[in-house]
C-alpha cells in the first residue's frame, strides 16, 4: 500500500485534472477503478455535473449489480442502468479474441447518447496506468469514442488507487478484481445467457461455501474450478460437494486447476 503522502499527491492531480472538467458519465462497473473514479467525479463537480452508468448486462453478475447500487446510494452519485445489448452482436457472442472491444464499443455507444443531453460532458471510464500493459481489446473502443481515463492521464497505478480509496474510506478499497462473467469461457467458444448463469451460479455457491474469490472456467459439460493456490487444500477437501452442486447446475464433471487462481488464464490462448 502506498504510503498517505504519495495518495495526497495523487489526489492533488486527480483534483487539477477534473478542474478542467465540465461534467462526467462515468462508465460504472463496481470494481474499485470505476468506483473511485465515480466518486471523484461527485466529490469534484458535484451531482448536478456528474452521473455513473452501469450496463445490466448477462454478463455482470446479479450481486455486482447490487454492489455498484448501493456503493452509488451510499455516496449520493446519480447513478442509472443502461442495456448496451452486446449479447445480440455475433461479433461479440461468437466469443473472438477481441470480445472485449465490442462489449465496450455497446456500452459506449449508450454513453454517447446520454451525453446527448450535456454535450460538453465527457465520457469517463476506469482504467488505470497499470491496465496499459494487458491484453485489453477494450481499450481500443474507448479510444474511438474518447473517453477519457484520468487514473491513466493522472499517471495512477493500481496500488495508487487502492490507497486513494482507503483514503477517502470507500468500502471497496481492496476489493479483489471481478472480471465479467463472459471471461470465464473460452474464446472461439459461444457466449450464451445460459453459460453466464451456470458460471454465475458455481462462484455464487463457492462464495457461500468459504472461497469468495475464484473463476469457473466454462468448457461445456465441464467446469474448471480456480481458488488462490493457498485455497486449494480446502477446497480439495470439498470435492464431492462440490461435484453434486456443479452436478445440478449442469456441469457433468468438475476439476479444481491444481495451478489456482490466474487472472486472464484463457488470454494464453492467444497467439
Amino acid at each position: 500500500m502506498q504510503d498517505s503522502h504519495d495518495a495526497m499527491n495523487c489526489i492533488d492531480r486527480l483534483k487539477s485534472w477534473f478542474e478542467r472538467c465540465d461534467g462526467a458519465i462515468t462508465a460504472f462497473s463496481g470494481g474499485v477503478d470505476s468506483s473511485l473514479v465515480a466518486f471523484l467525479a461527485r466529490h469534484f463537480l458535484g451531482s448536478e455535473r456528474s452521473f455513473a452508468a452501469i450496463s445490466a448486462s448477462p454478463s455482470l453478475k446479479m450481486s455486482e449489480l447490487e454492489e455498484a447500487r448501493s456503493f452509488a446510494t451510499a455516496h449520493d452519485i446519480p447513478f442509472q442502468v443502461v442495456l448496451s445489448r452486446e449479447i445480440e452482436n455475433p461479433n461479440y457472442f461468437t466469443n473472438p479474441v477481441n470480445r472485449c472491444y465490442y462489449c465496450k464499443d455497446a456500452l459506449y455507444d449508450e454513453l454517447e447518447n446520454l451525453r446527448q443531453q450535456n454535450p460538453k460532458w465527457w465520457v469517463l471510464n476506469g482504467t488505470n496506468l497499470d491496465d496499459k500493459g494487458d491484453y485489453r481489446p477494450g481499450l481500443e473502443a474507448a479510444s474511438e469514442h474518447a473517453v477519457r481515463s484520468p487514473l491513466v492521464e493522472c499517471q495512477i497505478s493500481k496500488e495508487q488507487v487502492r490507497a486513494v480509496a482507503a483514503h477517502f474510506q470507500l468500502k471497496c478499497w481492496d476489493k479483489p478484481a471481478s472480471p465479467c462473467l463472459a471471461s470465464r469461457i473460452p474464446y472461439g467458444e459461444r457466449v450464451t445467457v445460459h453459460k453466464l448463469g451456470q458460471i454465475e451460479s458455481a462462484e455464487a455457491w463457492l462464495k457461500a461455501a468459504g472461497f469468495p474469490i475464484s473463476r469457473v472456467r466454462h468448457y461445456g459439460e465441464q467446469a474448471r474450478v480456480e481458488v488462490p493456490a493457498e485455497d486449494i487444500p480446502q477446497l480439495s477437501k470439498q470435492t464431492a460437494r462440490l461435484s453434486q452442486a456443479f452436478a445440478g447446475i449442469g456441469f457433468a464433471v468438475t476439476e479444481i486447476d491444481p495451478e489456482g487462481l490466474v487472472s486472464g488464464k484463457l488470454n494464453r490462448a492467444i497467439v
